[in-house]
This record gives structure tokens, C-alpha cells and sequence, in this order.
């Protein structure tokens, strides 16, 4: 019998992160963008104030997948949400029950946590993933647009002068 273990990540796991990181971003044909380092992963996750959280899904002891989340806050609601930034499993150990996991634990700390939403972005194109979800109940927003400055569009309009 499979037996599937969450924890919660250790400095010792930045590898492996970015590791899961950059085949997920190879994944959505995005590898090009996937820059962080290992020093990044480290200070975010590790540091004495971290503002970012991950866990490691491991099946028979061997490293699966991991989900890396943040807290936000909702003013409609006057209660923080749980937002998953990044769920991944290898693709040797999809199917397995790994991705389900992972997902009821972030609920889980969602529910203790005393949160009022669970959130996550899925792209279009991945109908794997959104017909997974929605098989337990989640469903998507359609109703918003999300937006999105970086790069020297970022710089640019936070150095205006108007």
C-alpha cells in the first residue's frame, strides 16, 4: 500500500524545491522564467519573518511534490484567505493521490487558520488540472481579470512622476 506523508519543508529542502519549481515551470512552458535560486527559496521560506510557506509530499519516503502558499487578507470578508502560489507532483507519481493531498492539507491549514478562502490560478489550457478540482468542489472565478506589471513596465510606472 502507497502511504503518503505531508510535512512541512526544512532549510534542507531549497533544492528540491527549486528543483520541483523549474519542472513545473517547464511544464506550463515556462522555463525561461523560472529564476529563483536556491538562495531566494531560502530566504523567503526560512527567514525569521517568512511571508511565504511550503510543504513536501513524500510517497514511501521518496519526494513527490510540493505546494508553496501565502496568507491574504479579504476586506469583504474581515478574514484571511490561504492562497496556493504553486501545487506540483512529478509525473511519476501522478494518479497516486499525492496532488489530492497536498490540496486537503492547504485545507486544512485554510480551516485552522480560521480563513474564509482557499485560492489558486490554473491556466486555461490545462484541462487535466481544472477537471481534477473541480471534481471536488472547487470553482472558478470567472468574474475577475487578473493583471499583472513586471519587468521594466513595473519600473517604469512605480519611477512616474505623475
Amino acid at each position: 500500500m502507497t502511504r503518503i506523508n505531508i510535512r512541512p519543508a526544512t532549510p534542507q529542502d531549497v533544492g528540491l524545491i527549486r528543483h520541483f519549481v523549474r519542472e513545473l515551470a517547464e511544464y506550463e512552458k515556462a522555463l525561461e522564467e523560472a529564476k529563483a535560486s536556491e538562495q531566494d527559496f531560502h530566504q523567503a521560506l526560512f527567514s525569521d519573518n517568512p511571508k511565504v510557506w511550503s510543504v513536501i509530499c513524500e510517497i514511501d519516503s521518496e519526494p513527490a511534490g510540493f505546494a508553496l502558499y501565502f496568507f491574504n487578507y479579504s476586506t469583504w470578508t474581515g478574514k484571511h484567505g490561504l492562497f496556493l502560489e504553486d501545487l506540483y507532483v512529478s509525473p511519476e507519481y501522478r494518479g497516486s493521490g499525492a496532488g489530492k493531498a497536498l490540496l486537503k492539507h492547504l485545507a486544512q491549514i485554510a480551516v485552522q487558520s480560521d480563513c474564509r478562502r482557499f485560492e489558486w490560478n490554473v491556466l486555461d489550457w490545462n484541462q487535466s488540472a481544472i477537471d481534477f478540482y473541480e471534481s471536488f468542489g472547487a470553482r472558478p472565478q470567472s468574474e475577475w481579470v487578473g493583471y499583472r506589471l513586471t519587468g521594466q513596465a513595473l519600473r517604469d510606472f512605480a519611477s512616474s512622476q505623475d
